[in-house]
């Protein structure tokens, strides 16, 4: 029996695991899998076309690029670098404030964090755009009729690709991952019966040919090393989306599949051009026969509304990581699964991806032109990722550094060539995601300032509630019938709505809870250890609420458990106290002026408390006074 338990256990453990591949596959994998597409012909271009030294140089750049970027630093280091399981900028970034104590170095990390993750939501809206658009190109090749339609279908597509998008991750994976096997299926297929044909192609796994035509071709490199690096873009959603998945299914699936497949192809492309120069035209496409060429733009089409969800779901994380720790305003985000923390939905988000996508579309028109401006937001994300994980590695994991330095040097120097030869991409289109992470970089910035502010201003002459209750007991005031109930963040003083009744009202009632809701890293907390109680003297309790990730506040359903739990009430008698300050904006100079007032628009457009903790609104009693900022 004991064996039989055994057996069964493993085989369910690995049904898991290669189920939770395949789903890998349908989110994770997207981005990088449909690079194939564009990455080596705008390669091939920028080195100035066809020529055996060209086409092995470029097939040698482009396997040690996924070789050292992808499999070396971010499968085998980078993804040790999480936070709880969460992976992505924000999650790396607080890890790495952990690690430092010293207020500019902290201010330096903060910084360099919310940079890398306002880049990556530039790449969060390029993706989507370059990939689908490349994808439908190939409409051009299979048939002359559709010839110039390839906007307007691009356009519907990504329209149904955000429409899918309040499914989760879980459901989008499950539906979507069969096809990515069939993907990546095809185009190693297709690449290795192009390589049978010319397999010295296998030459170009000699880093000498990379490395060569670099030295040899200085005034073209530059353009080369920014073409090539779109081979590797989608390598920073493996460590973004860990969250959804995890990292076990996520590094198999590169190693054992994704790689393998990537690197027949991009050989397949080079051994094909070799052979026939004219088919750099669209080198993807001609590997497959004719008669295939309408199925394999279909398959295509498939695999880049796919690609979009790597990053797609890598903005719903960061965004949700930004939220908790204070980044952003509170809004809603929703837990599609019940079983992983990090499969959520962002409506808000989903809807700004979704317009800007739409318009870079229609602005750019081609797939080219928006590969200028692809490069910049991705290795702009993979060098700050690589400056905080070495923080990380070093001062909370304890990696040596004579192993340390050495290893992430070679990975900055590698991102910040990268880097690099993209600004000169600049005024191409490389201007859009700069300008962009400068504009949500700035927002954060205002957010982050105006709270601590706003914080002090709110706790400076705050009350301690064993000393308010000292003088409750001493002076009595009126207590009327019913129970009010405050929401807190801290128990320990006195919540400022409480005051203002007291102070306008000159009542308390009979009964005061204050409540304050936590969360915990489980999916789900049972009823009975959802209420923790501390009964304070006056007729005073503390009533703290617990929900796991995957639940939403029931404020309703508490107070039923309280009547059975603890006290005697009637909904009709209770009312909720929400604290509602109206903040105004003291006279500043020009630019403090305009960073406050843009804090107070933030602010009051925030989700508020009565929403987020689904509180009836017919016993909710706003209030507050004016705060000035």
């Amino acid at each position: 029996m004991v064996k039989f338990h055994s057996t069964y256990d493993h085989i369910k453990s690995s049904s898991s695991s290669r189920t939770a591949m395949v789903a890998a596959l349908g989110v994770v994998y997207g981005d990088i899998g449909t690079s194939p597409l564009y990455a080596f012909k705008q390669s091939v271009v920028a080195a100035g076309g066809v020529s055996d030294s060209n086409v092995f140089a470029i097939c040698s750049l482009i396997f040690w690029s996924l070789l050292m970027v992808v499999t070396v630093k971010y499968v085998t280091v980078i993804m040790r670098a999480d936070n709880k399981g969460e992976g992505g900028t924000f999650a790396l970034t607080a890890l790495a404030l952990d690690c430092v104590k010293s207020p500019w170095v902290r201010t330096l990390v903060l910084g360099a964090g919310l940079f890398g993750a306002a880049l990556f939501y530039g790449d969060s809206v390029i993706t989507p755009a370059i990939s689908v658009l490349s994808a439908i190109e190939g409409l051009d090749i299979a048939t002359t009729a559709l010839h110039g339609w390839s906007v307007p279908v691009t356009l519907i597509l990504i329209a149904g690709l955000f429409m899918i998008e309040r499914y989760g991750t879980a459901v989008v994976g499950r539906v979507f991952g069969p096809i990515m096997v069939v993907w990546f299926g095809t185009i190693a297929v297709t690449g290795f019966l192009s390589v049978m044909h010319n397999p010295q192609i296998f030459c170009a796994l000699d880093p000498r040919y990379g490395l060569s035509f670099l030295v040899h071709h200085t005034a073209l490199s530059a353009g080369v090393l920014g073409a090539v690096v779109l081979a590797v873009t989608g390598g920073e959603a493996l460590f973004a989306d860990m969250g959804h998945f995890g990292r076990d299914p996520i590094n198999k699936t590169w190693l054992w599949f994704v790689f393998p497949s990537l690197v027949i192809n991009y050989f397949g492309q080079g051994a094909l051009v070799l052979a026939n120069p004219e088919a750099i035209e669209n080198p993807f496409y001609l590997l497959s026969p004719s008669w295939t060429l309408l199925p394999m733009v279909i398959l295509a089409a498939a695999a880049t509304i796919i690609a979009s969800q790597a990053v797609i779901s890598g903005a719903f994380s960061i965004t949700n990581q930004a939220v908790q720790l204070g980044y952003i305003p509170r809004i809603r985000v929703r837990h599609t699964s019940a079983e992983e923390v990090g499969q959520i939905y962002v409506s808000q988000v989903n809807v700004i991806l979704f317009l800007i996508v739409e318009a870079l579309v229609i602005v750019f028109q081609t797939s080219d032109n928006l590969g200028a401006a692809y490069g910049i937001a991705v290795t702009g994300t993979m060098a700050v990722v690589t400056i905080l994980a070495g923080i990380v590695m070093v001062k909370k994991n304890n990696w040596p550094l004579y192993f340390a330095l050495p290893l992430f040097g070679v990975f900055l120097v590698i991102d910040v060539v990268f880097f690099g030869t993209n600004l000169l991409k600049f005024f191409d289109g490389g201007w859009f995601p700069l300008c962009l992470a400068g504009f949500l970089f700035f927002v954060m910035a205002v957010w982050i300032n105006g709270r601590s502010r706003l914080l002090k201003a709110r706790w400076r002459d705050a009350i301690s509630m064993d000393l308010f209750l000292k003088n409750i007991l001493a002076r009595p005031p009126i207590r009327v019938p019913g129970t009010s109930i405050f929401m807190v963040a801290h128990t320990d003083v006195v919540p400022n709505a409480l005051l203002h009744n007291l102070k306008h009202n000159r009542i308390l009632h009979e009964r005061v809870l204050l409540m304050k809701v936590e969360f915990v890293s489980q999916p789900t907390v049972p009823d009975k250890e959802r209420i923790e109680i501390t009964h304070l003297d006056g007729n005073f309790h503390v009533v703290k609420l617990r929900y796991g990730f995957f639940e939403e506040p029931k404020i309703l359903r508490v107070l039923a458990q309280l009547r059975i739990q603890e006290f005697r009430f009637k909904l009709a008698e209770v009312s909720f106290f929400i604290g509602s300050e109206t903040l105004t904006s003291r006279k500043h100079n020009f630019w403090d002026s305009v960073t406050t007032k843009l804090f107070i628009a933030l602010h009051r457009n925030m989700m508020t408390a009565t929403d987020y903790f689904r509180i009836p609104p017919g016993h909710v009693v706003e209030l507050g006074g004016h705060l000035e900022m």
